[in-house]
């Protein structure tokens, strides 16, 4: 059979024009493009190019032209200092396998052996890779994998153990039709958009401290009821002054990345919620400077200046998360497919099970079992790169921004 078509990589330094001379150089030819990927890795740039021959040309003429394509790109790649090889290929078949997966590893550092388990693990399950991208190399590396031949349900497992294995963060998700448009993203409030359990910081102001952090620390692994123990601590504060949730709201911190998270997210038309076991008293003014969406938490109850050690309203515990993310969703009309829950502790477990994607947080053990991917990184705005968001399409973001 008659070789009609040829793969040429051309690889060296990158440089203005490159790719416009090497096109340049293939337009007297009779060929058609069928096939293209550039790529520029620390300014080093790879062009594969595959090419056909044109059908009216015949097979007795295939030869010929072919080597005229060669010679003019070798002379182009010359004239540039830059490397060329060529070779046939079959001609293309498009890809209409149905299962395909994408796969990002994030990790501070990344080391090659994480990167080869990561790869052999997914070709021992059937998966073919695609396309290697690298989206952010700060405040982490994160690489992103793309390939057929594998459902995302079959990698997640193996992955996991990876993830364990060589202590990164591994996301494996579907490869959507619809990689941008609008997006409910639900955020837990305590230990996740914020470093500290605000009714931990109450207690301790109230001199119930030690009382109330024992209670929280069985309930976010799952040993206690949430909503029982949200009751005992909150009663533990009884007869306290409501100055305290003024003094609380000074002293709670944002969790690094939580403003580029929140930033980013609403400049591409996402919608952001907050959904928390702690307290709307503090609560409240944080969701306004973030620019959210929307809220939900429980509201402790104020009388004549005094906590009264008791909440107002329903009680928003695993299953009041979970029916927030619902209802938000309907409320903005967002498929469940494309809603991504955030939390760190076993009262998130049904919110992150109902969510398109749900993601643990530095998150407790009870949780993590439950979620679709965990960031073990301190950087809440990591969790971009699992939607594909690239950390040049953050900067980019923040400059046009400030223009």
């Amino acid at each position: 059979m008659i070789d009609r078509t040829l793969l040429i990589t051309v690889s060296g330094i990158d440089a203005p024009g490159l790719t416009s001379a090497i096109f340049e150089a293939l337009a007297p030819s009779p060929v058609v493009v069928i096939d293209m990927e550039q790529l520029v890795v620390r300014g080093h740039l790879t062009l594969a190019i595959a090419v056909e021959i044109d059908p009216t040309v015949s097979d007795s003429k295939a030869p010929e032209v072919l080597e005229s394509v060669r010679k003019a790109v070798r002379q182009a790649a010359s004239d540039r200092n830059m490397e060329v090889t060529t070779r046939p290929v079959a001609t293309l078949v498009a890809d209409h396998s149905p299962d395909k997966f994408q796969v990002i590893v994030m990790g501070s550092p990344l080391h090659p052996e994480c990167i080869s388990i990561v790869t052999s693990t997914i070709a021992d399950h059937g998966g073919n890779l695609d396309r290697i991208h690298r989206i952010a190399d700060y405040p982490v590396t994160a690489i992103r994998f793309e390939g057929s031949g594998v459902a995302p349900s079959g990698l997640r497992r193996p992955l996991a153990e990876v993830s364990a294995r060589c202590q990164v963060d591994i996301s494996v998700q579907d490869v959507a039709l619809e990689a941008r448009g609008q997006y409910l993203v639900v955020l837990d409030v305590d230990s996740t958009l914020i470093q500290e359990e605000v009714v931990d910081l109450l207690a301790e102001l109230a001199g119930v401290g030690s009382q109330v952090s024992e209670i929280t620390r069985a309930a976010m692994n799952g040993e206690l009821d949430f909503a029982a123990s949200l009751l005992a601590r909150v009663a533990l504060l009884a007869g306290s002054p409501a100055s305290l949730l003024d003094q609380v709201r000074e002293m709670v911190t944002l969790t690094p990345g939580a403003r580029t998270l929140c930033r980013t997210l609403n400049r591409l038309g996402y919608r952001i919620v907050l959904v928390s076991g702690g307290f709307s008293n503090v609560i409240a003014p944080i969701a306004n400077d973030l620019g959210v969406s929307g809220f939900r938490a429980n509201t402790l109850e104020v009388i004549d200046g005094k906590l009264t050690g008791r909440l107002v309203g329903p009680i928003i515990d695993r299953e009041g998360k979970r029916q927030a993310l619902i209802d938000f969703a309907t409320e903005f009309n967002i498929p469940n497919r494309r809603t991504i829950a955030i939390g760190d502790g076993a009262n998130d477990i049904d919110m992150i099970s109902e969510a398109g994607l749900g993601v643990a947080f530095n998150a407790k053990l009870a949780l993590r079992e439950s979620a679709d991917t965990t960031v073990n990184v301190p950087y809440l705005d990591s969790v971009l790169y699992l939607l594909g968001i690239t950390r040049d399409e953050i900067v980019r973001s923040d400059r046009e921004k400030s223009v």
